[in-house]
């Protein structure tokens, strides 16, 4: 993991899940592949891929006469990251009132209540 976070904003986001589900990748194949669903111009995709390179998220070999680009912060770490952030910002740095806005906002299913009732069983496990 880097030793500082990466912070990725929402756009270059989108820029790193393409990296993270195939890569290498060359700019032509970022900016066609992002072109239609975001309707993004060439150049802002450039500058997202610039940015990302400057902050140490993504690499660049060169290929020739082109460079390749490939994620150096993997998709975990960025999750990591982005949870513990939402986590201080927003709850205190606390699990339990997250989970607890989930339950009182959100229909929680039986499926996720049984994964939950897994989770905390394996941590109290842990915890002993």
């Amino acid at each position: 993991m880097p030793d500082k976070p990466i912070a990725i904003s929402e756009a270059e986001s989108r820029v790193m899940e393409l990296l993270w589900q195939q890569a290498p990748r060359t700019s032509e194949e970022i900016v066609a592949a992002l072109l239609q669903p975001t309707g993004w111009h060439e150049k802002t995709i450039r500058t997202l891929l610039s940015r990302l390179l400057g902050k140490g998220a993504v690499s660049a070999e060169k290929d020739g006469r082109r460079y390749l680009y490939s994620p150096t912060l993997t998709r975990r770490q960025w999750q990591s990251q982005e949870s513990h952030n939402l986590l201080d910002r927003v709850f205190g740095g606390r699990l339990s009132p997250l989970l607890a806005h989930f339950s009182a906002h959100e229909k929680l299913g039986a499926k996720d209540i049984a994964e939950l009732r897994k989770l905390l069983d394996a941590i109290e496990k842990k915890d002993r």
